[in-house]
């Protein structure tokens, strides 16, 4: 569900549609004293370890919600989302998820902006993992979406190890869909998606067309550069003779 009294025209917004209206299951809701300051959502929430042990939080945090949130952190400027888990695989007994958010006005939009800065994996409360995101903003009263999220270079929005730690962690996000300011009716705003301007099929598309525009007019150019004889042979008359410096 989406809130829809925000109607500004703004860049890259997400058009809804049915399928996202549709959610399979609630969003992760964090609460405070003045109500919900943190919406989140995932189709898929998946981590790897050492490229080995594959940690599946989808179902422990948005289906049975077998996740602690108390740490979170809301204000009007910084927002962290902390998601604690016990024991989600054999061998690691403690596992917290955190994404830091910032609320900044910029004067070239003469608007406040929304950004995910960072992410952070510790383990066992003693090994963290920092990732530095490479683009995920939204106006302040949006949400962000994004189809897909990690630290795959295929991905649109990549988490990029900070640290030594990080290297040593491979995430997995689909569907991401979060929200950590200007929550109102429990609902995520309109979104801003990753999409930029020119996707990679329109990119095709231009590149295919300046080079059929270039070879139709070379093409014309060389029609137009051809000539007609100046002379032509009379079969009724004597042969005519062409000199060789002609």
């Amino acid at each position: 569900s989406r809130r829809t009294d925000v109607m500004g025209k703004l860049r890259r917004q997400l058009m809804a549609t049915e399928e996202e209206d549709s959610l399979s299951y609630p969003p992760l809701n964090v609460t405070t004293g003045n109500g919900t300051c943190i919406l989140f959502y995932a189709s898929n929430f998946s981590l790897q370890a050492n490229n080995s042990v594959f940690i599946d939080l989808t179902n422990a945090t948005f289906v049975t919600v077998n996740v602690t949130t108390t740490s979170s952190e809301c204000s009007d400027v910084n927002t962290t989302l902390s998601l604690k888990y016990t024991k989600p695989v054999n061998g690691i007994s403690s596992l917290e998820i955190r994404f830091l958010m910032t609320n900044k006005f910029y004067e070239g939009s003469a608007r406040n902006w929304s950004t995910l800065d960072s992410v952070e994996i510790i383990q066992d409360e003693e090994n963290t993992a920092k990732f530095n995101v490479s683009v995920i903003s939204a106006p302040a009263e949006y949400s962000f979406h994004c189809q897909l999220v990690g630290t795959s270079n295929r991905y649109p929005v990549r988490l990029i190890p900070f640290n030594d730690e990080a290297k040593n962690w491979d995430v997995f996000i689909s569907r991401l869909q979060i929200q950590g300011f200007n929550i109102e009716n429990n609902q995520f705003s309109y979104a801003s998606d990753c999409t930029g301007f020119f996707s990679p099929g329109i990119w095709m598309g231009l590149v295919t067309s300046v080079l059929f525009l270039w070879i139709l007019t070379y093409g014309i150019h060389m029609i137009m550069q051809l000539t007609t004889n100046s002379r032509f042979d009379d079969p009724k008359a004597p042969g005519l003779s062409v000199p060789q410096t002609e």
